[in-house]
């Protein structure tokens, strides 16, 4: 097996690693920006909840009122930092996978340098062989043509 029919074997599985790579780092984006997306939901959901609360607590609103709101509220806030800390582990998987993906990308891009390298050399070789085969075949006829004149 010659040099680029091993090293084309090589292209392709980093080829499919990288590719991967590339889907897995895709999978953690679309993870950061729906729980980016989330966050966002309950951020407004708490705004809006709070307005409520300020407007029935300025026309009169009990205090069993007042404690659901704040119990309920209480729960919001804890849901948001919840959402908080899953946006930061989704941010920190796509930073790895960030960092996977270009590694993986190195790789096949100096793998692609090395088999274009070996492509060449085995053009240059076959072009040197194929050249000596014409410099012989001429020498071989030269060679019968003098001896034909020479009898």
């Amino acid at each position: 097996m010659k040099k680029t029919q091993r090293i084309a074997l090589v292209q392709r599985v980093v080829g499919d690693l990288e590719r991967r790579k590339a889907e897995a780092l895709a999978l953690c984006e679309q993870r950061v920006r729906e729980t980016r997306a989330r966050l966002h939901e309950l951020e407004n959901y708490r705004a809006t909840y709070l307005q409520d609360f300020h407007r029935r607590a300025q026309t009169g609103l009990d205090g069993a009122g007042v404690r659901e709101y704040q119990v309920f509220l209480s729960r919001l806030d804890e849901a948001l930092q919840h959402q908080s800390h899953l946006l930061g582990q989704a941010e920190l998987q796509r930073t790895n996978e960030l960092e996977s993906w270009r590694g993986a990308a190195r790789r096949a891009s100096q793998i692609d340098t090395l088999a274009a390298h070996w492509r060449a050399e085995e053009r240059g070789a076959e072009e040197r062989r194929e050249q000596r085969e014409t410099d012989e075949r001429s020498q071989q006829q030269w060679t019968r043509g003098r001896s034909i004149r020479v009898n």
